[in-house]
């Protein structure tokens, strides 16, 4: 199966619904809008294996982008909308990008790019790119081959990095991949063309691009927010009778932080599957969500690296509740400091064994740390498994505080937070303490900025005090209008942690 048969055995049926101006494409518009693009990147001399960068909101344009690649051998590397030019130039620079893809939206970053790096040819939709491709042929090109997506970490702790999957062992455009089995089996989304699947999500990250290019490969349709909002999308899934969808935490938290006259507005009763993964669920939340939704909700465990996957049911995760499920992909091992794996209940990096290989684009270092003696990688969490075999993620080892010479894990004191009502979102790091080494330090994003204050610390230190040791306990709050989170529910914890220590800095 692959949108190429699709645009022949239902060439009228949506592939692409924008959700909130309606616009659709057939997959006979989709397959023709790629192979208008696919001759096109073949005058501009693209070749197998040759990159190109696409810096673009959500739009239908995107995924045509994207199926273009994948039947011209070329290596698509989606691009943050929320990076300054700076760090687009250093992304189109490592990854070799010899063309990069954007629309009008980002013409201020366009001119950065042009008077401060060496920027590559640039192909502009709504700057002619429309024109251009309509003098191309709507047929396939002769040396069709399937194309591979780069895609670069979030950088919460530092410089991302090229993540390249290697070259896929089938190199036909029309061949199966290991996500279309997942979404059958694992996750019990139909084949048979009638999924219709909501994506809230910015379409440049992992999980957004893989799995709604996966329904195009089953024959669905999906249905792309433009941006999220929590109202908006509950009104999306009544309006097109979404059956499934991919969310993440922050979207959960937002949902369930609308009135509850708000929540039970709208019809939910197609919505038969929900996918949630990219940062860890607060338990509590995860409970709302079920008791809301049903247990039609499944998490899973993976990163862009490919190298590993595990995945939980509602049913499997009452009963091991914390937990991110067992491996569908790879074998996990749970390993010390010394490489050597621990018993079972015991802490320790997370590493898969996987028939499926990467590496941190020009980046041998990194890639040789994330690896185990044995070939077994890593993504840099920190986790234990049950006797069942199930895992239970504690946080990242970068993100572990060490005050007192006690390991302090950010996530356990952040789930707390989050479920306090008058708390939107939260971020725990460890601040520069002369005593201690490191301090606790809680940024809250309130609900409302009103709130902020002495009388929400006391509030929150209270609600906190009867869950975490005193040693858990925030020293200081911090209460901004928002962080610096991802779309992708990561946090960038790097900019807070460089505020603090700069600080300290100063103060020294």
């Amino acid at each position: 199966m692959h949108p190429i048969n699709f645009a022949q055995s239902q060439p009228d049926h949506p592939a692409i619904i924008m959700a909130g101006s309606g616009e659709t494409v057939s997959y006979k518009q989709m397959d023709e809008a790629a192979n208008r693009l696919a001759h096109w990147f073949r005058q501009q001399g693209l070749k197998d294996g040759d990159a190109f960068g696409l810096l673009m909101e959500n739009c239908a344009r995107y995924h045509e982008i994207y199926w273009a690649s994948q039947r011209s051998g070329t290596v698509l590397v989606p691009i943050s909308t929320h990076l300054t030019a700076s760090e687009i130039a250093y992304i189109l620079d490592d990854s070799d990008a010899k063309l990069l893809i954007t629309t009008r939206k980002f013409d201020g970053i366009l001119e950065a790019l042009k008077a401060d790096h060496a920027a590559p040819d640039t192909m502009i939709f709504g700057g002619g790119a429309e024109a251009i491709l309509a003098a191309q042929s709507a047929d396939p090109i002769a040396d069709q081959s399937v194309g591979r997506v780069m895609l670069y970490s979030s950088g919460t702790t530092g410089r991302p990095k090229g993540i390249l999957p290697a070259p896929p062992e089938d190199p036909a455009v029309e061949a199966p991949t290991p996500l279309m089995g997942l979404a059958t089996m694992g996750f019990q989304i139909k084949g048979d063309g009638s999924c219709i699947y909501l994506s809230p999500a910015p379409l440049y990250h992992a999980a957004p691009i893989g799995w709604s290019t996966t329904i195009h490969r089953l024959g669905g349709t999906v249905v792309v927010m433009e941006k999220f909002d929590p109202e908006q999308a509950l009104a999306t899934i009544e309006k097109y009778g979404v059956t499934d969808s991919q969310w993440v935490p922050t979207h959960f938290v937002r949902m369930l932080k609308l009135p509850k006259d708000v929540r039970t507005r709208y019809d939910l009763s197609t919505h038969k599957g929900a996918l949630h993964a990219a940062a860890p669920c607060p338990a509590d939340i995860k409970d709302e969500m079920i008791e809301w939704w049903g247990p039609i909700i499944y998490e899973y465990y993976a990163g862009s690296e490919g190298n590993g996957m595990t995945m939980i049911g509602s049913p499997d995760w009452i009963s091991h509740r914390g937990s991110v499920g067992r491996a569908i992909l790879g074998t996990i091992h749970v390993c010390d400091d010394d490489g050597e794996e621990v018993p079972t209940g015991k802490e320790g990096t997370i590493f898969f064994e996987s028939p499926y290989p990467f590496e941190y684009h020009k980046d041998k270092a990194k890639t040789k740390e994330a690896t185990h003696p044995k070939g077994w990688t890593t993504l840099g969490d920190i986790g234990k498994l049950d006797e069942d075999g199930f895992l239970y993620l504690t946080d990242r080892r970068s993100n572990m505080i060490i005050s007192g010479g006690v390991n302090i894990y950010p996530q356990e004191v952040e789930n707390l937070l989050v479920t306090h009502d008058k708390v939107m979102d939260a971020a725990v790091i460890g601040a520069p303490c002369p005593e201690m080494g490191e301090r606790v330090v809680a940024v809250v994003q309130p609900v409302s900025m009103d709130e902020a204050g002495d009388a929400l610390e006391a509030e929150l230190t209270e609600y906190l005090s009867g869950e975490l040791a005193r040693l858990k306990m925030p020293r200081v709050f911090d209460f901004r209008a928002e962080l610096p989170r991802e779309a992708n529910g990561k946090l960038y914890k790097r900019k807070l942690k460089d505020e603090y220590l700069a600080a300290a800095a100063r103060e020294n």
